[in-house]
């Protein structure tokens, strides 16, 4: 697959909630994941520890109210999306969340990808 053929794809699988099938499918084994300075899981390597991460963000989701990821918009070999969440945490509540996430795709494959972020 080309960029953008994983773009949408991405685009796609998280849209239908296919989050952990996404990471599987569409990660390079070395994938790094990058959060803003300072947050939980900063840093993530590999993609077991890229998808324990998402699952564990999934199991503390209490209550979905709401929210949107954009059409992807691919530049070369990266591909970036805004997302916005309206989202009750089990340990921390409801926040809404407005986050911009870039993607590095090689060989068919999102090998990096870093967010930033702003919660209410």
């Amino acid at each position: 697959m080309n960029t953008k053929e994983v773009a949408q794809k991405w685009a796609d699988m998280c849209r239908e909630g296919k989050n952990l099938d996404c990471v599987n499918e569409l990660y390079a084994d070395n994938v790094v994941s990058k959060e803003m300075s300072g947050m939980p899981d900063e840093l993530t390597n590999g993609k077991q520890n890229v998808w324990n991460k998402n699952k564990e963000w999934l199991e503390n989701v209490e209550e979905w109210h709401g929210g949107d990821i954009s059409e992807p918009i691919v530049a070369g070999n990266h591909f970036t999306s805004k997302m916005t969440f309206d989202v009750t945490f089990k340990d921390r509540g409801r926040q809404q969340m407005e986050e911009v996430g870039v993607w590095e795709v090689k060989d068919g494959k999102i090998t990096s990808e870093q967010f930033f972020y702003s919660m209410d």
